[in-house]
């Protein structure tokens, strides 16, 4: 059995005995926002160069926004730069706004675990640094059961060789990266470390979570 097939089982055993309705946190505010109707919910997570995790998460149905940025660390306001040093404390991440009536919050750790590897610490292939660490930042009681019982899961069923290192803590606060930064992939998807990198992530994405795409209009 193949990773994917092992990640999927447990995450559909999951989806069966655990609710899927989630709390109010929102980027800026303490209680969900009406946009248009919906109600919608924040997901916060680190899985290596930001590029490339909002290129994946913002092709998922439900999914308003996805933007690049920063947590977990001391430093306020942080530049790109500063971050890159490693001594700020902060997680490239990627803060990612949906609707849960479209896709759950267990959809999005699906989704978290198949696309990095959560065993490697402080990397992410050529990508090396406390930057680039796995990390969930859960907004809520119920957010870190799910992460925490979820991790649990995986580690139990042997998926990865090596033990999952992702850490899972309070999301506190998100730095929005700079603009360059955002939509990155979209307007450079011709540069090397795009086409080296996320294309072949992201063509393997859309292979494996083919149903929970966003269609074209």
């Amino acid at each position: 059995m193949n990773k994917f097939a092992g990640i999927s089982l447990i995450f559909m055993g999951m989806i069966l005995f655990v609710s899927c309705t989630h709390a109010n946190p929102v980027e800026y505010s303490q209680e969900k926002i009406v946009m248009t109707g919906q109600k919608l919910d924040t997901a916060t997570f680190g899985t290596g160069c930001f590029w490339c995790t909002e290129a994946l998460f913002e092709q998922l149905e439900g999914v308003i926004s996805a933007e690049s940025g920063y947590s977990g660390g001391h430093v306020k306001n942080p530049s790109y730069k500063e971050v890159c040093t490693g001594n700020t404390g902060h997680a490239e991440v990627c803060q990612i706004t949906y609707d849960p009536s479209v896709v759950s919050y267990v959809d999005l750790l699906e989704v978290f675990w198949k696309t990095h590897d959560p065993t490697t610490l402080n990397r992410q292939g050529a990508d090396v640094g406390t930057q680039y660490r796995s990390a969930i930042f859960f907004h809520d009681d119920e957010q870190k059961s799910l992460a925490g019982e979820m991790k649990a899961k995986l580690d139990k069923a042997g998926i990865w060789t090596d033990p999952i290192v992702t850490e899972i803590v309070p999301y506190q606060v998100f730095y929005k990266a700079e603009d360059y930064h955002q939509g990155y992939y979209d307007q450079n998807s011709s540069q090397p470390y795009c086409r080296a990198v996320i294309t072949p992530k992201l063509e393997k994405f859309r292979k494996v979570f083919a149903d929970k795409l966003k269609t074209a209009n």
